[in-house]
């Protein structure tokens, strides 16, 4: 609970700096320079709860975890200390070389789903403003853009959550659809465990008997890539036993007979095939989920990262759609997203096709009011650039030059050996990181970034619940925000005005941006979110009803009294004609299936004491007790095949690469499927393995199932080692 900075006699209420929650704690300055985590009860998503990653989140500001000094990369390439300015001047001197030499597109910008709202707004401003070019997006595009896409065409609006976390257990039934929270967001099981001591059902959908699955009231296991079968077979069972709510479909849906179809393809019996589900199972998951009132299917990554991510999220809302179960009193469909601003960080630019406000980038209107916001020409700002897996796919050939900002692409991407051979073969690379992460050790130059309890700005967590998040401590000296990065950066670039330092001033130009956008901000101002502990989005600005609220200075902008909301849908949906689409959509199989030479199936997750990429956590002592590597979860009978004991180096081989960490044999998951966690780089990188095959709508790639084979592990010689080609041998 360590961190150094100047000290404030005052105790901050803040936000934890990990996952979409964005659970409320106290930092209190203490004795030597440090602050402590404390409980902050009176914030109502965890109500004073905190898991270990919380608690112990100041310890990464500790100085010996963290970066306190600009580096770049010295002629016997290593990675020296250095200025402010021979940093900066170097990335703008790298950036300006690469434009002139290859135009605007050779010049990426890779950002993350952790980043402020007015960070993500100031890098998508920067890209397209000050490098001109198209090639930004973020790695949230690996969190929930399946999610997004499915919601966006459903429901005409994409928020992960459509009502508060509080709907939760006063449902009747949830669907929790690839989701571990008691592991991912353990404050929030919770609201699952009220559910079922006010008498609601749970129903958990996962290959692996998770911490949450043993909670569930039923536990659905189904072979890993087939989560639409499984949705479109308990559809097709809800229109053969009458279950369709006649009266919502005619009034407030469409494209229902073409959906309604498609499901009548999936009889049960050959859904059980597919899945593994049994057909009893079937049936009386759908007996569960449609004898409440009220009820809601929740789906998190394993549904989602999938290249038919987009149709199976769809496919669930089918199933809200037909039983009425969507737009109503404590019914929905919701994602639970994973990353602290993954939503936040996708509405406001750093997104390859989107402006601030969950704007399109090719609406006409759309860049005319952010264009006049940021006083440009409409037709200076690019067109949509790469999705994240096809720029990191494109480093060293299209793109030549790359700013990463927040990630950690070498082990959070898909084949991210290549990936890494990718960022090794660019001719120049900067990082801004707090922590020397994977990717930072390759940059040619690295800038220490403020974090958290450094720095004040907003996120927006899970429920759409706009955020402040305030700064509690100074930063050690020679460590900069990025705000301040993007700032000198740009005046190096010849642009002197529109990238302030202030976050206040930066939230201010975003409410203008956003404002009359789906993602509408422009209601909310720091004073009330302050006061109000969140506003939940859209918060349109309206003329004050009285004298009480007054125009903010240098906006002309309202904050008051539209109240934010909290449930969307509840009259109609944000599609031009009020009603939710059906989505026709069908079962395929994944982009690659088992096989004589793969013949299991890999899926991958989350560890409780880590988190994302493990950049932060694995420097937390008491995290990495908990969870100090990674390891391959198999079934007894597929150990006793391959003669594998309890701990023995396994490795798991796809048509990617190569991962060895030890065998943790278990009952809780299927005797087909392994299952790797992705914190960590190395030999054990989970990432190696796994396929970048790309939803067609979403591009979200297929981190959540893919063919491997598994053998006891012969570790290589140093001979072995040393002839085996480097990653930037590889790469060229």
């Amino acid at each position: 609970m360590q961190s150094t900075g100047t000290r404030n006699p005052a105790t901050t209420p803040t936000h934890c700096p990990y996952c979409a929650l964005q659970c409320g704690m106290n930092l209190t300055p203490v004795e030597g320079g440090t602050v402590e985590v404390s409980d902050r009860a009176d914030f109502p998503v965890n109500r004073g709860a905190l898991c270990g990653k919380g608690r112990t989140a100041a310890q990464v500001l500790a100085p010996g975890a963290r970066l306190t000094s600009p580096l770049v990369r010295a002629a016997d390439g290593t990675l020296a200390p250095a200025g402010w300015d021979e940093a900066l001047d170097r990335i703008a001197r790298n950036l300006e070389r690469t434009r002139a030499q290859y135009g605007a597109d050779a010049l990426g910008v890779f950002g993350g789903g952790g980043l402020t709202n007015e960070k993500a707004y100031a890098l998508g401003k920067f890209a397209r403003v000050v490098l001109g070019t198209s090639q930004i997006d973020y790695n949230g595009r690996f969190c929930m853009s399946s999610a997004a896409a499915a919601g966006t065409r459903a429901f005409g609006l994409d928020r992960g959550l459509p009502f508060p976390l509080e709907d939760i257990p006063r449902t009747g039934c949830v669907i929790l659809v690839g989701s571990n929270p008691a592991e991912t967001m353990p404050p929030s099981l919770r609201y699952f465990t009220e559910l079922r001591e006010n008498g609601g059902t749970l129903i958990v959908v996962d290959p692996r008997r998770t911490k949450t699955a043993e909670q569930a009231d039923l536990h659905l296991a189904p072979r890993p890539g087939t989560d639409l079968a499984l949705a479109l077979g308990m559809l097709h069972l809800v229109v053969a036993e009458g279950r369709v709510d006649e009266a919502y479909v005619e009034e407030r849906t469409s494209g229902w007979e073409e959906a309604r179809a498609a499901a009548m393809a999936h009889w049960p019996e050959h859904v059980e095939r597919i899945t593994g589900v049994s057909v009893p199972e079937l049936r009386e998951a759908v007996r569960l989920f449609c004898a409440p009132e009220a009820a809601m299917v929740l789906t998190a990554r394993g549904p989602e990262q999938q290249a038919k991510g987009t149709d199976t999220v769809g496919a669930w809302i089918n199933l809200c759609l037909a039983t009425g179960r969507a737009g109503r009193p404590r019914s929905g469909y919701g994602c639970l997203t994973g990353q602290g601003n993954g939503q936040g960080g996708r509405e406001h630019g750093q997104k390859a096709d989107q402006l601030p406000g969950y704007r399109k980038l090719t609406d006409p209107a759309a860049r005319r009011h952010v264009a006049e916001v940021w006083g440009v020409d409409p037709d200076s700002l690019p067109g949509p650039g790469r999705s994240a897996y096809e720029l990191l796919d494109a480093l060293g050939t299209d793109i030549r030059s790359l700013l990463v900002m927040g990630s950690n692409p070498v082990v959070s991407a898909p084949r991210a050996a290549h990936v890494e051979g990718r960022l090794r073969s660019l001719d120049f690379l900067a990082v801004c990181d707090v922590v020397l992460s994977e990717t930072a050790e390759l940059a040619d130059v690295v800038l220490p970034v403020t974090q958290w309890a450094e720095e004040t700005g907003t996120t927006t967590n899970l429920e759409g619940r706009v955020l402040l998040r305030r700064r509690a401590i100074s930063p050690p000296e020679g460590v900069r925000g990025d705000l301040e990065v993007l700032h000198g950066l740009a005046g190096r670039l010849g642009v002197e005005k529109g990238f302030p330092v202030d976050p206040e001033e930066v939230f201010e130009e975003l409410r203008r941006a956003s404002a009359g956008g789906p993602a509408d901000y422009s209601g909310i101002d720091y004073r009330r979110l302050a006061r109000e502990n969140g506003v939940f989005w859209p918060c349109p600005a309206q003329p004050a009803a009285d004298d009480t609220h007054t125009a903010d200075a240098g906006t002309g902008l309202r904050a008051a009294p539209h109240p934010g909301t909290p449930r969307l849908f509840l009259d109609r949906f944000a599609t031009d004609d009020g009603r939710a689409r059906f989505a026709p959509v069908a079962h395929r199989p994944s982009a690659e299936e088992p096989d004589d030479a793969y013949p299991v199936l890999l899926t991958t997750g989350r560890v409780v004491a880590q988190y994302q990429s493990g950049a932060q956590t694995r420097r937390v002592a008491e995290l990495n007790a908990a969870a100090p590597g990674p390891f391959v979860e198999l079934h007894p009978r597929l150990a006793a095949r391959l003669g594998a004991a309890e701990g023995d180096p396994l490795a798991v081989v796809s048509r990617r690469g190569r991962a060895v960490a030890p065998a943790r044999i278990t009952t809780a998951i299927r005797p087909d499927t392994v299952f790797m966690p992705f914190h960590w780089p190395g030999e054990g990188r989970a990432n190696t393995l796994t396929n970048p095959a790309l939803d067609p709508a979403s591009r979200m790639p297929e981190f959540k199932v893919c063919a491997v084979r598994v053998e006891v592990a012969r570790r290589p010689s140093p001979d072995e080692v040393a002839r085996q080609p480097s990653p930037h041998e590889v790469a060229r």
